[in-house]
């Protein structure tokens, strides 16, 4: 099954920058993800994913603690498996301090940063939703 683009681009088009995966780059979700879409999907999927990344871009480096402090309603639980898996992702990166109590620090890194601008869309899609739901 193919997906319809929307964009500038021709309806004929297959090579514009939002042209549709070919249905080979398509997998199953216990596979690894090749087309451009369902990879960034993949990093960013789960709920508070993206809430707990826009943190990231806000400081760029955070305790578990602060984290913590800045999204509340997130359960202890949740919040250790999104650092995970931006970690696992190569979004974040754990720096552990040695010494006691041990300390942790979660760092951006480059490709961590290169998704602000993904979620600076967010951002203002998600404003002029809010702003045209009233």
């Amino acid at each position: 099954m193919t997906h319809q683009t929307v964009g500038h681009a021709s309806a004929g088009d297959q090579d514009g920058p939002l042209a549709d995966c070919p249905d080979s780059a398509l997998v199953p979700p216990d596979r690894q993800p090749r087309c451009p879409v369902d990879i960034t999907l993949a990093t960013l999927g789960g709920r508070w994913t993206p809430l707990v990344l826009r943190e990231f871009l806000r400081r760029g480096q955070a305790t578990y603690s602060e984290l913590a402090a800045a999204l509340p309603a997130l359960s202890d639980k949740v919040l250790s498996d999104r650092l995970a898996q931006l970690a696992g992702a190569g979004v974040i990166e754990r720096h552990r301090t040695p010494g006691w109590p041990p300390r942790v620090r979660y760092v951006l890194t480059s490709q961590g940063r290169a998704l602000e601008t993904v979620v600076r869309s967010m951002w203002e899609w998600g404003t002029a939703r809010r702003d045209t739901l009233g």
